[in-house]
């Protein structure tokens, strides 16, 4: 499968790595409707791609992203939009995005630097893990802009951190840094600024050498477990658990246990 550029978002496949970039830093990296009809469209293909074991998400310039880009994404007609745009238009932007980070049963590392603000927050919460400099800033700018929040503010924070905290960010619009974001289990972790590429390698490279198949699965396990009694849950575990133990990926941790060696995984 074949992953363009669009202005505004690089992507390119290292390997079983896939890369996506966020390439606006003159607008801090302002997500408009070009880039998050991209980003849909790459994380829906990775889906079905094998190629593809992990997807890194990362950004040009000192800023990770400040969020939607609300003047180009209301600047397309003079006339004002009619009742209902909004409502209409979030489930295939945004409010698709984020239901994809979640969902796709490929890991998904965001690496922060500088400021990630609204959408940009959100990318780094729906994404598997989170690595950030110690001095990004993680913030929710709806209060100061005078509007409710959006792409999964208020479903993905409370999950993580409680309902006080929540109120902290969302409602208070409190600044945090990544440090303190690592401290309250908001991210993976929070590095010094010279440490964090390494850091994010790491982390990547450990991610595309596991069982994929049931990395995956886990996910989903992890994902869809909220919303659901622990009866349906252990049905899903047993069937995650008879397609993980039919991949060539189980074959071959068996026969490394047996023969006391470090498995070599293949992503199948």
């Amino acid at each position: 499968m074949t992953y363009p550029n669009v202005p505004g978002l690089r992507a390119e496949q290292q390997g079983p790595v896939l890369r996506l970039t966020l390439d606006r830093a003159a607008r801090r990296n302002a997500v408009n409707d070009t880039m998050l009809d991209a980003m849909i469209g790459h994380l829906a293909r990775c889906g079905t791609d094998e190629s593809v074991r992990v997807i890194r998400i990362d950004a040009e310039g000192p800023d990770f992203c400040a969020g939607s880009d609300l003047v180009a994404n209301n600047a397309k007609s003079e006339r004002k939009p009619r009742v209902g745009s909004t409502q209409r238009r979030l489930p295939n932007k945004a409010n698709r995005l984020i239901p994809l980070l979640l969902e796709t049963q490929v890991p998904v590392v965001a690496v922060v630097r500088g400021w990630a603000a609204g959408l940009g927050f959100h990318l780094a919460l729906a994404a598997d893990f989170c690595v950030a400099a110690s001095n990004a800033v993680f913030w929710e700018p709806f209060m100061a802009r005078g509007f409710t929040p959006d792409s999964g503010a208020a479903w993905l924070l409370p999950r993580l951190v409680g309902m006080v905290r929540t109120r902290q960010l969302l409602m208070l619009g409190e600044e945090l840094s990544g440090t303190t974001a690592a401290q309250w289990g908001i991210i993976h972790g929070a590095w010094p600024e010279a440490e964090l590429e390494g850091a994010a390698t790491d982390l990547v490279s450990r991610l595309a050498t596991t069982p994929t198949v049931a990395l995956g699965l886990t996910k989903w396990l992890l994902h869809s477990g909220n919303g659901l009694d622990l009866d349906r849950h252990l049905q899903n575990e047993a069937m995650a658990l008879e397609l993980s133990s039919r991949s060539e990926d189980f074959k071959e941790g068996l026969a490394a246990f047996r023969d006391k060696r470090p498995a070599e995984f293949k992503g199948r």
